[in-house]
């Protein structure tokens, strides 16, 4: 008898009664099981999710979120697991491709990515990204070679052309930092993605504080040097603490430190600023014309766009030329996000 692909829904879940039932609803009915694992809600959330689904667990939530994605994904027993959080939304036109894709699917594809569409308060540095969203839950080995044969140990991905609207109802970025600090302190290693989000998170949204508290982890990650961006996107948050603390000898110490090895759009505006504060207007205006024209964004890409030109727009007004700053605060309004990065 001809084998029928089957697919589960994923979620973890804590408080989402605004949101829950507008992301089941756009969804629902192309899953096989939906499992629902509640973190802790104390609010209608259990109550929603018992709308559509009697699938539903809880777990203690112990600052892990994979921890607690492990604990769903081991609920299901479909082919694939899609993924899902409850701030996003399925609109008509992607729930058919993703029916369609669905009906479609190869056995060897592993991993499907979904394009991720964020709104206006992105910590990206494009509107959309690939995300990975759909799992297979049992892997096959397979070989590869014909002779010295090995095993295929990179999956097999396949990028498909559905968007996934994430609409949160509010910044995430508090909590995330506290778990962020937690397990820096529980001694727990962070990968060179978690590493890069933080300090993206930080450049979005972080106050002076934030930076501050991040400095044990950045600077633990500066030691280790174990890559020349991760080096040099650490000594841009270090900075970026330090100028915020006003310790111009340990800011300058690490600015400086990526400027010799080749300067990126954040550590030119972080002189820029410095300099702008400092009344040197026209020093700071060539650091934020190298942040725009000449240097590369690591983390953030707003140092290459409308944070950079809101600031030069400033200096140029301090330098009595009120051209150019009109000039420059209009390219401020202007600039946009790029719609994606593939």
């Amino acid at each position: 008898m001809e084998h029928h692909t089957t697919f589960s829904l994923c979620m973890i879940v804590k408080n989402e009664e605004p949101v829950l039932a507008r992301c089941l609803a756009s969804c629902y009915t192309l899953f096989d099981e939906i499992i629902i694992v509640d973190t802790g809600s104390t609010d209608r959330t259990k109550e929603i999710a018992a709308e559509y689904t009697d699938r539903i667990y809880d777990f203690t939530w112990i600052d892990d979120f994979a921890a607690a994605r492990n604990f769903a994904f081991s609920k299901a027993s479909g082919d694939y697991i899609y993924s899902c959080d409850a701030d996003e939304i399925l609109d008509r036109e992607n729930y058919e491709k993703f029916a369609a894709l669905k009906e479609a699917i190869l056995p060897e594809i592993e991993i499907v990515q979904m394009l991720y569409e964020e709104d206006a308060t992105t910590v990206l540095n494009a509107r959309r990204e690939y995300r990975a969203k759909l799992f297979k839950r049992l892997r096959t080995f397979t070989w590869q070679d014909p002779v010295h044969e090995t095993i295929r140990l990179e999956p097999v991905v396949y990028d498909s052309d559905i968007v996934i609207f994430h609409r949160p109802r509010g910044e995430h970025q508090r909590r995330d930092f506290d778990i962020f600090i937690k397990a820096f302190e529980r001694g727990e290693r962070f990968t060179k993605n978690l590493y890069h989000t933080y300090a993206s998170e930080l450049y979005k949204c972080g106050t002076p504080e934030d930076f501050l508290r991040a400095v044990p982890v950045f600077a633990d990650r500066m030691e280790m040097r174990l890559d020349a961006d991760g080096y040099a996107e650490s000594a841009c948050v270090l900075a970026h603490a330090y100028r915020c603390k006003n310790e111009p000898q340990a800011f300058l110490e690490y600015a400086l430190q990526v400027v010799a090895g080749g300067a990126c759009s954040e550590i030119c505006y972080e002189l820029g600023a410095y300099y702008q504060a400092a009344g040197l207007y026209a020093e700071a205006a060539q650091w934020l014309m190298r942040a725009l024209y000449e240097a590369a964004p690591l983390v953030d890409i707003h140092t290459a766009g409308d944070t950079s030109f809101g600031l030069l727009a400033e200096c140029y007004d301090r330098l009595g030329d009120e051209a150019l700053a009109l000039e420059y605060r209009r390219l401020e309004k202007e600039w946009k996000l790029p719609q994606e990065q593939v």
